[in-house]
């Protein structure tokens, strides 16, 4: 008999089915099998940070010993990428360990749609998230900043995986209480809380505290500061440590990117104080590249900014700390993704992935410790709209808006400067190829992206720009 289910239907009712089993599974199942306690893991995301504004990535103007310390006591990926140059898109790749187009989450929301919407827009629920594999692995999970994956009630974090949540719901914020900026309230879990204290000291406040609840049992903290993007706000405290700075927007970028520097190192101190430090993997990243006329921020050497395919649009800061089992200072420079940081998190913690929910990204362990020799991935790619981008070993496939695509070799050329596509048709056609099976593997986009528009057609580029605040 010929089934009711159409095949797209039959995929969300498993999909549905995986996450059920996820939820239901009792932890003892899903924890790993020592007696020993399993690592706490720490994500820590800043928001548009360029690439070249960390000192361990030769800036020179901003001081950041503290996200720095991360790559002199882990291991610095040089060639670290996220899925996507804008906010949303990345962090639902990051939480799912997949391309994030496999299930039409390609772009940030467009115009109109704000907390109360209810219009569908979020993270799809049929995608288990890291925090569900954790919370079932007998994790506290803990979320505390930007979420920016779904406003209406069964799309916030409490109802994917998050044990406690602090922060907002949107894309950006005010940091100021009473400031220009709004983009809806601060929440304490499902509470509104008035929050007068500057917010990116106020999200390290929170962090710090959510390590002291939980220190003594195995605990999972998604930091996701929404420093140093838009509004331009820094208190006198840090606008007076950069008085040589002049320029309008780098010196209270300077500051914004000072507090964000600071909160790292609250909660890195407090790891260490509650000797810790051995038992936490802490992971570092920029959500996309930064956006240079928008915020001052800094992508040098790198080509682009964020919403591009350029390498300053996707390449951002990957650090990855693991004292005593990762080696210190170690610079890694394998092409290496967020979509990662899901495998390898619930490697270390003994999560069970659900049979069927395939992953895109790698448990990246064993490649920064030596275990494996080779490359994680034999491809990574990018769509974004009409953009797009593959990288197989050194080569660079870039498609843009408008024109040819063109053809790089990135290790002697990362800034994306000398056109290979003449001179090697084989490797353009070979990764053309590439981009073609991946792309017919992907979902239709839920919702168009910001701006109104797809992204590439007539003033798509300039409602962007217009709307990056809310970005």
């Amino acid at each position: 008999m010929r089934s009711r289910f159409s095949p797209r239907h039959l995929a969300r009712f498993t999909a549905a089915a995986l996450i059920g089993a996820v939820l239901s599974a009792p932890p003892s199942s899903l924890a790993a099998p020592d007696s020993e306690r399993r690592p706490n893991i720490v994500v820590i995301v800043a928001d548009d940070l360029g690439y070249g504004d960390l000192g361990i990535h030769g800036g020179d103007d901003v001081p950041t010993p503290n996200i720095d310390s991360l790559a002199r006591d882990g291991v610095r990926c040089t060639d670290g990428y996220v899925s996507c140059p804008v906010c949303s898109p990345t962090r639902a790749g990051l939480l799912t360990g997949r391309y994030q187009q496999r299930f039409g989450h390609e772009f940030n929301p467009g115009p109109g749609r704000r907390q109360g919407d209810g219009d569908g827009f979020g993270l799809p629920l049929d995608q288990v998230t890291l925090a569900n594999l954790l919370k079932q692995a007998g994790y506290r999970t803990g979320l505390v900043g930007k979420w920016h994956l779904g406003y209406a009630p069964d799309f916030r974090p409490q109802r994917r995986g998050f044990d406690e949540f602090f922060g907002f719901l949107g894309g950006a914020h005010k940091y100021f209480p009473g400031s220009d900026g709004e983009r809806g309230p601060i929440y304490r879990g499902a509470e509104v809380v008035d929050e007068q204290e500057y917010l990116t000291d106020a999200f390290g406040r929170e962090a710090v505290a959510f390590v002291e609840r939980h220190a003594h049992e195995p605990f999972f903290l998604f930091l996701t500061f929404n420093a140093v993007h838009n509004p331009l706000e820094a208190t006198d405290k840090y606008l007076d440590r950069f008085p040589s700075i002049s320029e309008a927007k780098r010196k209270p970028y300077a500051a914004m990117l000072s507090a964000l520097d600071d909160n790292v190192g609250r909660v890195l101190d407090t790891l260490h104080d509650k000797q810790l430090d051995e038992h936490t993997l802490v992971f570092f990243i920029s959500d996309n590249g930064g956006p240079t006329q928008g915020n001052g921020s800094r992508n040098t050497p790198l080509r682009g900014d964020k919403g591009t395919v350029w390498e300053g649009g996707i390449r951002v800061p990957y650090l990855v700390r693991w004292k005593g089992h990762l080696p210190p200072g170690k610079v890694y420079a394998e092409p290496v993704i967020s979509l990662d940081i899901l495998p390898t998190a619930a490697a270390v913690a003994g999560a069970t992935i659900p049979p069927g929910n395939n992953l895109d990204g790698v448990d990246l362990l064993p490649y920064l410790t030596g275990q494996k020799s080779g490359s994680p991935h034999e491809r990574l790619y990018w769509r974004f709209g009409p953009q797009h981008a593959v990288r197989q070993a050194n080569f660079k496939l870039v498609k843009t808006r408008d024109g040819e695509p063109q053809l790089f070799d990135l290790a002697k050329d990362v800034s994306e400067q000398n056109n290979l596509a003449a001179s090697r048709q084989d490797v353009l056609q070979q990764l053309t190829a590439a981009f073609a099976t991946w792309n017919g593997e992907l979902a239709q986009p839920r919702w168009e992206p910001q701006g109104g528009r797809r992204a590439g057609q007539p003033g798509a580029r300039r409602a962007g720009r217009k709307n990056a605040a809310e970005n």
